[in-house]
C-alpha cells in the first residue's frame, strides 16, 4: 500500500485489503500476520493490566501513579468510556516509563494511544480481543503510508509525527471497529492527524515521561472522537494523504528545539530544568525547585 487514497478505494473491510497487500509484498503468511498480531494485542492487554494495578514510581518520580489513581477514582462526569481510554492509555505509557514491557505502536512514547482507544472501546462494549486482530492490522497499515512521507518519531518531526501518527491508526482501527467502511476508516485517521499538526516534542529531561503519558491519555480519546465523527459521516475537507504531506512540511519546518531535544517547551520551563539538573546530580545556580510528586 502506498496511499490512504489506496487504502480509502479498496473494499471492505479495509483490513482485508492491507493483509493482502502486506503479504504480496513480504512473502508471508496472511494466519501467521494474524497470530502475530494476536501476540502483540495479548502485550498490549498485558501492560494495561500491569499499569492499572500499580502506584509505582518510574526512575525519575515524575510518573506512575496517574493511571491506577485515575482507574480507582469515581467517574465525576459519568462517563467511562473516557475514564477507561485514558486510564488504559497512561496505564501503557507508565509501564513503558518503567522500563516494562510494552509494544510500540508505532513507538514507545506514542504505545498507549492505540491500545487506551481500541481496547478501551472494545472492553467498553464487551468486544473479545479476537475481534481486535483485523483493526490492528488496519492500524499498522494507515501507520506504514504515513511513514511513506514521514518519519514516525519525535526526533523526525515533533510529537505531531509520534502521537499524531499513533492517534491516526487508533482513530482507523476504531472505526473499522464498529462497522466502519475504508472511507471512513481514512477519514477518522485524517482527522485525527489534521489535528495534530503542529504539536511539538518537549519531554522534560529529556525522559519519555511528561508530558508523554498524559498525551497518550488526551489523543486516545482524541483518536475516539474521530472515529465517531467518521462514524457519523463526517469527512476532512482536505484529501487524507495532503494531511499527511502537510503534516511532513510542519514537522521539517519545526527548529531542532521543539523536536525530542529536550531544549524547547515544556523541558525549559524552571521545573523541566530542575528535572534535567536533578536527573543529573547537580544543581543549577538557583538552586533545585522542588518537584511535584504524587
Amino acid at each position: 500500500m502506498t496511499t490512504l487514497q489506496d487504502l480509502m478505494n479498496a473494499p471492505a473491510p479495509a483490513s482485508t485489503w492491507v493483509l493482502a497487500q502486506d503479504c504480496a509484498e513480504t512473502g508471508l503468511d496472511p494466519q501467521d500476520i494474524r497470530t502475530e498480531m494476536a501476540r502483540r494485542i495479548g502485550e498490549m492487554r498485558a501492560s494495561i493490566e500491569r499499569g492499572l494495578k500499580t502506584d509505582a514510581r518510574s526512575i525519575t518520580g515524575m510518573v506512575g501513579w496517574n493511571a491506577k489513581g485515575l482507574w480507582e477514582a469515581p467517574d465525576v462526569l459519568g462517563a467511562p468510556l473516557i475514564k477507561r481510554v485514558q486510564a488504559y492509555a497512561m496505564a501503557v505509557n507508565e509501564e513503558n516509563a518503567r522500563m516494562g514491557r510494552i509494544v510500540a505502536a508505532p513507538t514507545a512514547g506514542s504505545a498507549g494511544t492505540i491500545p487506551g482507544a481500541l481496547i478501551g472501546v472494545a472492553d467498553h462494549l464487551g468486544i473479545p480481543d479476537e475481534r481486535l486482530v483485523d483493526p490492528m492490522i488496519l492500524a499498522a497499515g494507515v501507520g506504514k503510508a504515513i511513514s511513506k512521507r514521514m518519519f514516525i518519531s519525535g526526533a523526525a518531526g515533533g510529537c505531531q509525527a509520534e502521537i499524531g501518527s499513533s492517534a491516526a491508526m487508533a482513530a482507523a482501527a476504531v472505526t473499522e471497529l464498529l462497522g466502519g467502511t475504508p472511507r471512513a476508516c481514512v477519514h477518522a485517521a485524517s482527522l485525527a492527524l489534521m489535528n495534530t499538526i503542529g504539536l511539538v516534542c518537549d519531554p522534560v529531561g529529556g525522559y519519555v515521561e511528561v508530558p508523554c503519558v498524559s498525551r497518550n491519555a488526551f489523543y486516545a480519546v482524541h483518536a475516539v472522537s474521530a472515529a465517531q465523527l467518521a462514524l457519523a459521516q463526517l469527512e476532512s475537507f482536505i484529501p487524507p494523504d495532503e494531511v499527511v504531506t502537510a503534516m511532513a512540511q510542519v514537522g521539517r519546518l519545526m527548529p531542532a528545539e521543539l523536536r525530542e531535544t529536550a531544549e524547547g517547551g515544556l523541558a525549559q520551563t524552571p521545573t523541566g530544568l530542575a528535572v534535567a539538573a536533578r536527573m543529573e546530580g547537580r544543581e543549577d545556580a538557583g538552586g533545585m525547585i522542588e518537584l511535584p510528586m504524587a
